[in-house]
């Protein structure tokens, strides 16, 4: 009997001790874990519109963006603690539309520095330099290529054989030599004295005029006979990559921003139609001293430039071959036509683009 208490009163004993270690453990678990809080966002400043540089910090340019609490970053001007700080602040550098302010981008109005020249001076990398050349829609690829694209720079040029001497184009023309000697001779204007009465070596010469030529043996009847060009020599294309990644500094023409426009503003109708602006023709692009004076020289001897546009992340440059007529057949397998004993008609000499129903044709007014 006694037995029976004594168990029952270890198994209370037993009982009593778990759930009093249960209920430690799980307050124990519950003031160790941390609460939680959920994510709070910070209102920070960033340009809402593109700001000049030395441009002023206002209300009207700036907007805010909401961004996590952990991205914040001490540089960063927030809406609650230093908004107040960008008042009576100038841009240091253009700033584009959405960009997050710095305290590195913007300085005290009263510190500011003015900027001797334009101010796009100053978007130039040191020991680069500006250099503008001529464009089309074609030359800038559908103008898809504006302010700030990185661009490679391609270029086609004509070569013509000439003669090293005269520096003319071949052939030369030929003449027929009458007769050398001193004095008069015929052919020739003057009587083959100087001024002072002495001789002079003269050469009768009856320019022809026709191009210098050839001898060829004919291989049927073996008769020499003389081969002249039926045209002007053809001259022979090449193009080839010349700059990569260069980077467009301006599309167009840049603002005239000189005093004597600033100080006559021009009328404006407010009832005349706004026309489009002018497709540019020119794009100024960022190059090295070097590249400008190679740029120069083929632009004055009418190298037709074409830029195509290529991802701003890409660092990698590529090794080009340069194209003419004898690379395409080898590179492409382009087979040089036989010669057959028929052909299509009508004869092709040019090869122009199909006309398609819905084409338009341009009517002059």
């Amino acid at each position: 009997m006694r037995r029976g208490r004594t168990l029952i009163f270890v198994l209370l004993i037993i009982i009593i001790g778990l759930v009093v270690g249960y209920v430690a453990i799980r307050q124990f678990l519950v003031t160790a874990t941390p609460t939680i809080q959920p994510p709070t966002d910070v209102k920070v400043y960033i340009a809402g519109q593109n700001i000049p540089q030395g441009g002023k910090i206002t209300e009207e340019v700036l907007s805010t963006m909401l961004i996590p609490q952990a991205n914040v970053l001490g540089v960063m001007f927030t809406e609650d603690e230093k908004g107040a700080l960008l008042n009576n602040k100038v841009a240091k550098f253009p700033l584009d539309q959405g960009a997050v302010i710095t305290e590195a981008m913007v300085n005290d109005a009263s510190a500011a520095v003015p900027i001797s020249g334009p101010q796009w001076a100053s978007l130039i990398p040191p020991g680069m330099t500006a250099m503008s050349i001529p464009a089309n829609r074609l030359a800038l690829s559908g103008y898809a290529i504006n302010d700030g694209a990185h661009v490679n720079i391609n270029a086609c040029l004509l070569f013509v054989d000439v003669d090293p001497s005269f520096q003319t184009i071949l052939p030369n023309l030929t003449a027929v030599l009458t007769g050398t000697g001193f004095g008069s001779v015929s052919g020739t204007e003057g009587t083959g004295f100087s001024a002072e009465g002495l001789p002079v070596l003269s050469l009768g010469v009856a320019a022809s005029g026709s191009a210098q030529g050839r001898l060829e043996l004919d291989p049927s009847l073996q008769q020499p006979y003389f081969l002249v060009p039926s045209e002007v020599q053809r001259p022979r294309l090449v193009c080839q990559m010349l700059l990569q990644d260069a980077v467009v500094m301006k599309l167009g023409d840049f603002p005239l921003t000189t005093a004597t426009t600033a100080a006559a503003p021009v009328a404006t109708d407010p009832n005349a139609a706004v026309q489009a602006p002018a497709a540019p023709d020119i794009v100024t692009l960022i190059v090295s001293p070097q590249d400008s004076i190679t740029l120069s020289y083929l632009m004055y001897t009418n190298a037709q430039f074409s830029l195509t546009l290529r991802n701003p992340t890409d660092q990698a440059r590529q090794a080009t071959e340069a194209s003419t007529l004898q690379f395409l057949l080898s590179q492409y397998n382009i087979p040089v036509p036989a010669k057959l004993p028929y052909s299509m008609q009508p004869a092709l000499s040019t090869l122009t683009m199909p006309f398609l129903q819905n084409d338009t044709v341009p009517v002059a007014p």
